[in-house]
């Protein structure tokens, strides 16, 4: 089994930068219709569960909604979600797993199914501006732990060079 975890905000937390030009309902609507561009490309990859995380009921209704398996957030925030379907992903036997947010942008069948093939240990795709990650694949599921330091997370690149994993770039998934 092959997972794609998509990881959402509470939707009454979600997309704050763009507050001044949003309300909050406006901006919760824009992050479940980025979760259904998310799910429209991540069902479509065949030989991959997808998972939704969230604390959320909503998110998690649309998931289920769609035919992805929804996991109730334990713990906010994002890194502890994370975590969290790393263990889920491990326990049940996952032999590979990719986080996908929610709200990446222009999100293809065509450029996940690229990336999602794309061989290596951990593999990245950056964000299009490059100055964030797009996709995380990791083969096994927790063969890559995120190190925190003192007031400091380390990107994936820096977490897999310490812990000796090759590292595979791939284009953006958007």
């Amino acid at each position: 089994m092959r997972v794609v975890a998509v990881p959402v905000k509470s939707l009454s937390r979600s997309k704050t930068r763009l507050s001044p030009a949003l309300t909050g309902l406006e901006r919760g609507a824009l992050t479940l219709a980025m979760l259904e561009d998310v799910l429209d490309a991540a069902l479509s990859v065949p030989g991959w569960e997808t998972w939704v995380v969230s604390p959320d009921e909503v998110a998690l209704e649309i998931a289920a909604g769609r035919g992805a398996r929804p996991i109730p957030e334990a713990k906010p925030p994002l890194a502890n979600a994370i975590r969290q379907v790393e263990t889920k992903a491990k326990e049940d036997g996952a032999s590979a797993l990719a986080v996908l947010p929610a709200d990446v942008p222009l999100v293809t069948v065509e450029t996940l199914h690229e990336a999602l093939r794309t061989l290596g240990a951990v593999v990245l795709a950056r964000s299009a501006d490059g100055t964030g990650t797009s996709l995380l694949l990791r083969r096994p599921p927790i063969c890559l732990r995120k190190r925190v330091e003192p007031r400091r997370r380390l990107p994936p690149r820096r977490c897999a060079c310490r812990a000796n994993r090759p590292v595979t770039s791939s284009a953006p998934p958007q």
